[in-house]
């Protein structure tokens, strides 16, 4: 199911919107190439969240717990 910026994984209720937004597109076109939706997610956060550093954006909200790394 292709996800939307109102209708979208629980794990990116964190992310900053343009980071989340990210997720989202790249989440989508994984899934057109037929990739299933957990593996999606995953891959989709790690890449938007390495577009977001590459650009000094803000990733996360601030109330949002902790990432351990």
């Amino acid at each position: 199911m292709p996800w939307t910026k109102e209708d979208y994984p629980v794990s990116l209720k964190n992310f900053m919107a343009p980071v989340r937004n990210k997720a989202i597109e790249i989440a989508n076109a994984l899934l057109n190439e037929g990739m299933a939706e957990d593996r999606a997610i995953a891959i989709a956060t790690t890449k938007a969240e390495e577009w977001a550093e590459n650009r000094g954006m803000k990733i996360r909200k601030a109330n949002a717990p902790e990432v351990k790394k």
